[in-house]
């Protein structure tokens, strides 16, 4: 299927590994511009030569104060415009019953905050040209307990459906998705081989972790013109690991 991509322009944010990474890679295979923003330049590099793609490599911690902006405008700058935006920064630790406001702060800040003025930084332009794709990769909606980036992920769900209202006209879509169990560095830092192959046997109805790609794919289907009459959605990728039946 041909998703009418090529030449259109995107940024992703949290590039330089795991989901970020895959979603680059597989946005560049369909012929997008792109720009990619993390703190490991480094990593950034390695992933344009990997792709034997020209990217625009954009350095920077997304929890100083401006860096929206300042990743608005360099992406901007890059590539004349930006067509997509795809919002893949964030974090998450658990919290206890007694962490305080600066736990709480950098959460919402890290995995809310940050986002919402990355896109608002770039809807006066999307809105100017009438298309835009916005695709947040967001978190579970079912809390196991205390951690400030579920509330922040919630706050994201609400934040884009009701963007999603405001902007459908101008032909902008705001979409979230929600992963799964997917093969990351933090997937392999917080749990081990054991736990995995338990999960997989037991909790993930298709038997498996996911792989970045499988990610990758529903943003790139989200960030095409055939996608254009899907907005407001939350669309988990989890291999059936969620039990809420919408």
């Amino acid at each position: 299927m041909d998703l009418e991509l090529a030449g259109r322009t995107a940024l992703v944010t949290g590039a330089s590994a795991g989901i970020g990474r895959g979603i680059a890679k597989a946005l560049a295979a369909e012929g997008v511009r792109l720009a990619v923003t993390a703190r490991r330049r480094d990593r950034l590099e390695e992933l344009a030569r990997e792709t034997g793609v020209k990217m625009a490599i954009i350095e920077a911690d997304f929890m100083q104060e401006g860096a929206p902006q300042r990743i608005a405008d360099a992406a901007l700058g890059a590539l004349g415009g930006v067509d997509i935006l795809v919002n893949n920064a964030g974090g998450s630790r658990p919290f206890q019953l007694d962490s305080g406001e600066p736990l709480w702060e950098e959460a919402m800040t890290l995995n809310f905050t940050r986002q919402r003025q990355l896109a608002h930084a770039l809807l006066g332009q999307m809105m100017a040209k009438k298309w835009g794709r916005i695709v947040n990769i967001t978190g579970k909606s079912e809390p196991d307990g205390i951690n400030g980036a579920f509330a922040a992920k919630a706050a994201m769900h609400a934040w884009a459906k009701g963007l999603s209202r405001d902007v459908g006209k101008h032909g902008i879509t705001v979409n979230c998705i929600p992963p799964g169990r997917i093969h990351s560095e933090q997937i392999l830092r917080n749990y081990t081989p054991e736990y995995r192959q338990w999960q997989c046997e037991h909790e993930i109805p298709v038997g498996r972790y996911g792989e970045p790609e499988d990610i990758a794919h529903l943003v790139c289907f989200l960030a095409s013109p055939l996608a254009g009459y899907i907005t407001g959605a939350v669309i988990p990728v989890d291999g059936g690991l969620r039990r809420y039946q919408f």
